[in-house]
């Protein structure tokens, strides 16, 4: 979850109160937020700055990304302030200042929005987190920029009406910010690619046949997004007007960037809480909006179910009430059974009934909700079979010094199939419809993927190495209701200059007496009898497991065998171990010899 630094003093002044480092905490905690440091007494502070206060936000809460956000949330929670009326000037629409959407933006960022603070007085603590709040919402809810991305300028240095264009790079011509000399596109690409901050962004158009500008009317370029504004339109202390505008891949990011930027900074313009619009008209669709919208969503909620669902028997006037402490307007329905609930436009988490059940809880309190027992059913826990005989597995591997590995459960084709020297026949993976990248394109049939490509990342490790995994892999079953199942899989492997074999054997024959099933050699499991190795039932054979050599290519010639158990009287093969076969090796890219077994642990349930 992301962590915002603060001013201590600014946010206790801005709050009203003085707070002991115990009584902010709890107050973090009462809210939902939590106090992670505070460095008021941490010797490693400079003397000549003020102490901050490291508060963890969730995930969800891109409206407290800031200090303005912190501080609105926490007096309206505490009741020293009502949630703000955020509205646009009234103006009409041919007086406003537009942006125009060409439509050879379509190939990088179709979207785009725009809005303007008009008389906005910044003080270094406000500036400093105007432009905080840019970079957090950059780096969560946009994505390290490659689905929205935030451009502010100070409109007295530019003028209207703004095009959004996509130019060739060799066309685009501009100082960038806090640079001197003009450059365009291409060169931009090479001057920046060792910048620490901007250089992990331009793979987003870099490759582009055209890269997204903002132009004003003189065809000056304030910005190209996602990378960097224009020298000519920086803002600083003295800004006065400020024009953002926002470019997007995704309309939804866009709409909730644009409404937080304005709600969180329009409460330092003369007139707080107010935000002039801008005209975005799109050329290659042929549609104008108004942005931003700062629409207000209204849900009607069931009273019994928040009512429930938090153990309260309060009434809808008094769950009205409680939702006013985290910034919702709430009103009793003209149904008794419901409440109206808006939604004010910063609150782009509340998607659901159960997002407003959530802030009832934290309005009436965590720990003064009411405390009951189950008295209408009565369960004891306990773990699944297959999960209780994987930790015993676990735990006997670990102990005979293999260490645990989790890799995960998706893989590509050849991995699973062609890099093992194995046969894909169409009826025994899941292959994912649309694969985003080449690594997962399946779910593994087997754990040795996994097992290989961790010895491949972990070749500067000291030898021998010694890992096993026990977990799930994925088979097709036209007779489940899903079409798939899983199997609880447990696999180990052996990566050393000789090939450990034994050592893999003996890894075999102490898990499997700890799961108290004996060896039994060849003769004794068939008692000198021929048979197919199918599963078979014949009760008069003495229950255990035995191997049985086998020439499968993913193996060593005469260096593999076959894992047979017999278990009252059902024989089955449950797995293999050898050693894997030198163009298994090479197409993982390792250099010495492996030893693999691979069990089907399913069948000792």
């Amino acid at each position: 979850m992301p962590t915002i630094n603060v001013d201590k003093y600014a946010l206790f002044e801005e709050l009203g109160e003085q707070f002991t480092e115990e009584s902010f905490q709890q107050l973090c905690f009462e809210f939902g937020i939590e106090l992670d440091k505070d460095t008021e007494n941490d010797p490693s502070r400079p003397k000549d700055q003020a102490p901050e206060l490291a508060i963890e936000i969730p995930a969800n809460r891109y409206d407290m990304l800031c200090f303005e956000g912190i501080a609105m949330h926490l007096n309206i929670f505490r009741g020293k302030h009502p949630t703000p009326n955020w509205k646009l000037v009234d103006i009409p629409e041919d007086k406003m200042e537009t942006l125009t959407i060409a439509e050879s933006t379509t190939p990088v960022r179709p979207y785009a929005a725009a809005a303007i603070l008009r008389n906005i007085k910044f003080t270094q603590a406000s500036y400093d987190s105007f432009i905080s709040l840019q970079d957090k919402l950059h780096q969560n809810l946009a994505r390290q920029r490659t689905l929205v991305a935030i451009g502010t300028h100070d409109l007295d240095t530019i003028k209207g009406p703004f095009t959004y264009e996509g130019l060739p790079p060799k066309d685009i011509n501009f100082v960038p910010l806090n640079q001197t000399k003009k450059i365009n596109g291409e060169e931009l690409m090479s001057f920046y690619e060792s910048d620490r901050h901007l250089g992990r962004y331009l793979h987003i158009i870099r490759d582009k046949p055209v890269y997204p500008v903002i132009l004003d009317a003189d065809r000056n370029v304030c910005s190209l997004p996602p990378i960097i504004n224009s020298e000519r339109s920086k803002i600083t202390l003295d800004t006065k007007n400020v024009f953002i505008d926002m470019t997007a891949t995704d309309q939804t990011k866009l709409d909730i960037v644009c409404n937080i930027m304005v709600a969180m900074f329009s409460k330092y313009c003369a007139e707080p809480f107010t935000i002039e619009p801008v005209k975005v008209i799109s050329d290659h669709n042929g549609t104008t909006r108004i942005t931003p919208s700062l629409a207000t969503r209204t849900m009607d909620v069931e009273v019994d179910y928040l009512n429930q669902v938090c153990g309260l028997k309060e009434s809808p006037e008094s769950i009205c009430k409680l939702l006013s402490k985290m910034a919702y307007s709430a009103k009793p329905s003209s149904d008794p059974k419901m409440v109206s609930v808006s939604v004010p436009p910063t609150r782009a988490d509340v998607l659901h009934p159960c997002d407003v059940m959530e802030d009832l809880a934290i309005a009436y309190g965590f720990n003064d909700l009411p405390r009951s027992s189950p008295n209408k059913s009565v369960t004891i826990g306990k773990p699944l079979k297959i999960n209780k005989l994987s930790d015993i597995v676990r735990h006997e591997s670990a102990m005979a010094g293999w260490a645990e590995v989790m890799p995960l459960i998706l893989c590509s084709h050849e991995e699973n199939f062609e890099w093992l020297n194995r046969k894909d026949d169409g009826k025994t993976a899941v292959k994912l419809a649309n694969p985003k990248t080449v690594e997962y394109q399946i779910a593994r049939t087997s754990l040795l993927p996994g097992l290989l490509k961790t010895l491949s990342e972990n070749k500067a490790m000291r030898l021998p190495l010694q890992i096993f995994e026990a977990s799930d892999v994925v088979f097709k079953d036209e007779t489940s209701e899903r079409r798939a199942r899983n199997e609880r899989h447990w696999a180990a492997a052996y990566y050393g200059k000789t090939s450990g074999f034994e050592i893999v054997h003996g890894l075999l024959d102490r898990v499997m007496t700890m799961l108290r099933v004996a060896f039994v050699t060849h003769e004794e499991g068939l008692e000198g009898k021929s048979i197919d190795y199918k599963v078979k039932e014949n009760p008069s054979q003495q229950d255990g497991y035995f191997i049985k050599e086998i020439d499968e290519p993913t193996f060593f010639n005469g260096r593999a065998a076959a894992i047979y158990v017999r278990l009252g009287g059902k024989l089955q093969r449950i797995g293999e171990l050898g050693v894997l076969h030198p163009s298994v090796l090479d197409k993982f890219d390792l250099r010495y010899p492996v030893s693999i077994l691979e069990v089907n642990l399913e069948v000792f349930l």
